[in-house]
């Protein structure tokens, strides 16, 4: 009988270890992390021998790292990334300088050498991205300050991984041959080469790329085309010795502002989920369990000393940074542990004789043991931490768990819900509030309203919060994808709810009517014409004409966007239509206050003798 191949053996091991384990580590409230982690360890070199080549099997996985930092580039918009410049070179670099500086000061405490100490501090320094990230989206933290922090000292860690791998040849004695100094110029000048043809390649090429592909409507080859984008830009910063992840952020953030946003988010989602499961089942069987047990109490040594002073130095950190208090144990916690660059900085370190081979191991396997515990030291935190929690003397917030049956779901209480829930309860309209910020729910209840302590985006939340028996589902929220998670979640179970939308701005109520959503409101729309009428008021125009005027830009405004809607992922036919529409409205305008000066200038009749009143009566 002819044997399989081994690619596919293998795969089917992967997938056997992942369906078995995973849904067990989940239902035990381990998380899926602790499973991927735990069948790697189950069948990796350590366990039954099922998996050897545990190397080639971790490179590979990298890639899940490189599609999540993509896919979170999506996310943001150049404008937003330009804005988080302070937080990623302030808070990410004093997090890695400072991490660093007292790492290597206990390692010279203990005589290790110089060059160890700095390498073995620089390496421990760095977070797992993988795995911070993951815990962030599943808790949905990302939006909240903390992830944003959280976040911006990731990515500075990544951007500081080239300068550490740069600095190992010096270290390690590597003599710099004749012309040294022209192979740098060259390797910095492929650098700025390969970045600059990135940026320049996704404001001029990538678009119009990507509306050819799209215009093929097949979608599988869409599907094609969007991981080769993220394996060619990968590849190329590869080449040039720079971060893979980085360059595929890079390239998500050129395409954040594309109207193919979404759909490249939908088509690499899964493999994402995919790749990420199997980084971590490679994590788990990378773990060196024969030099734990030749060394335990060095190892042990490692891992609490590294994790011990990250912990102090993070919780610290965070405090300065001023993130909210009840937010400060799960980021000083996920911060804390190792990263997977760590693995190619130490055997980087161990190829340019830094230091042993040995020594390396060590290292490496106290990162993945780190790796290993923080989710089970999550557990613990979430079971038996944060419910006693204490934020500034007050508990934390328990989630809605009686079940309501009010006409109205109102998600979200920030600026916009407010006046909405306000207008309600003063007609004597009942409504179930949902907020997911303890700060504003508590504010809330100061000020007498009910506000419920819950996030939408569950639907075990929204059950409880009547939405089975409510008409009206109000969604309220600021972040765009909780919206559309709400809405999604609404349409599929509770298809009988009349939504009423808040969009923050274009995009957003595109995405909100492709989802049947009819009635959508931008929430600047109507102050934004206040004010405008204020300013024509302030400029001598009479009141009335002003209010004309608003009215006039208000339904011509409406109308565009109507006739802009079923176009509206063509950006040159949505440009040409909105170019069109303001001629058009400002010459339509233009007409009118001609007439209205006409209109005043015109003499008035001589009144006739049929005019008296006699004649009006």
């Amino acid at each position: 009988m002819e044997h399989a191949p081994t690619w596919l053996t293998h795969s089917f091991i992967y997938l056997a270890a992942a369906v078995i384990v995973v849904p067990l580590g989940k239902a035990l409230g381990l998380g899926a992390i602790i499973g991927y982690l735990a069948a790697g360890i189950a069948i990796g070199p350590w366990g039954l021998g099922l998996i050897s080549n545990v190397e080639d099997i971790l490179h590979f996985a990298e890639f899940g790292v490189v599609l999540m930092l993509f896919l979170v580039g999506l996310e943001l918009e150049p404008r937003r990334l330009w804005s988080l410049r302070r937080p990623i070179f302030g808070w990410g670099s004093a997090q890695v300088l400072v991490c660093t500086a007292a790492l290597m000061g206990l390692a010279l405490a203990c005589g290790v050498g110089w060059r160890v100490a700095l390498v073995g501090a620089l390496g421990l320094a760095l977070s797992s991205t993988a795995i911070v990230l993951q815990v962030l989206g599943e808790r949905h933290l990302l939006p909240t300050s903390s992830g944003q922090a959280g976040f911006s000292i990731l990515l500075f860690q990544d951007v500081a991984a080239i300068p550490i791998l740069a600095l190992l040849p010096l270290l390690g004695g590597v003599a710099h041959q004749a012309g040294g100094a022209t192979a740098t110029a060259l390797e910095a000048a492929k650098i700025v080469g390969v970045i600059g043809a990135i940026v320049l390649g996704g404001r001029l090429l990538l678009r119009p790329l990507l509306r050819w592909i799209a215009r093929s409507r097949t979608p599988e080859i869409f599907t094609a085309a969007s991981l080769l984008l993220v394996v060619g830009i990968a590849a190329l910063m590869q080449s040039v010795g720079l971060s893979m992840a980085l360059g595929a952020f890079l390239a998500g953030v050129l395409l954040a502002e594309s109207e193919y946003r979404r759909e490249l988010e939908t088509d690499i989602e899964p493999f994402k989920g995919l790749l990420l499961g199997l980084f971590f089942i490679a994590v788990g069987m990378s773990i060196d369990f024969g030099v734990l047990m030749r060394s335990p109490w060095q190892m042990a040594a490692i891992l609490l000393g590294f994790m011990a002073v990250k912990l102090l130095v993070i919780a610290l950190l965070s405090r300065a940074m001023g993130l909210p208090y009840q937010e400060r144990p799960v980021f000083t916690l996920l911060l804390a542990q190792g990263g997977e660059f760590a693995f190619v900085v130490f055997q980087a370190a161990s190829g340019a004789h830094v230091f042993s081979g040995e020594t390396a191991s060590l290292l490496i396997g106290a990162v993945a043991l780190s790796m290993l515990l923080s989710p089970l030291l999550l557990v613990a935190l979430d079971r038996w931490v944060l419910p006693r929690y204490r934020r500034d003397g007050r508990p934390v917030l328990a989630e809605i768990s009686e079940q309501q049956d009010a006409p109205v779901v109102l998600a979200g209480f920030g600026r916009y819900g407010q006046i909405i829930g306000r207008l309600l309860l003063a007609e004597g309209v009942t409504a179930t509030v949902l907020d997911h910020d303890a700060e504003m729910v508590e504010a809330a209840r100061k000020f007498g309203y009910t506000v419920f302590y819950g996030d939408a985006t569950r639907l075990d939340l929204l059950r409880i919060a009547g939405a089975a028996q409510a008409k009206i589902l109000v969604v309220a929220v600021d972040d765009i994808d909780q919206s559309l998670a709400i809405v999604d979640l609404a349409r599929e179970h509770f298809s009988h709810l009349q939504i009423v939308a808040r969009a923050r701005d274009v995009t957003h109520w595109n995405a909100l009517r492709e989802r049947g959503v009819m009635r959508v409101q931008r929430e600047l729309f109507e102050s934004s014409l206040l004010s405008a009428r204020t300013v024509l008021e302030l400029l001598g125009r009479p009141a009335d004409a002003a209010l004309h005027s608003a009215d006039r830009f208000r339904q011509h405004n409406l109308a565009l966007f109507e006739a802009m809607y079923p176009h509206h992922q063509d950006r040159a036919k949505v440009i040409a239509a909105v170019k069109q529409g303001r001629q058009q409205l400002e010459a339509q305008m233009a007409r009118e206050r001609e007439e209205a000066r006409a209109a005043l200038a015109a003499p008035t009749p001589t009144p006739t003798p049929t005019d008296g009143p006699a004649h009006r009566i």
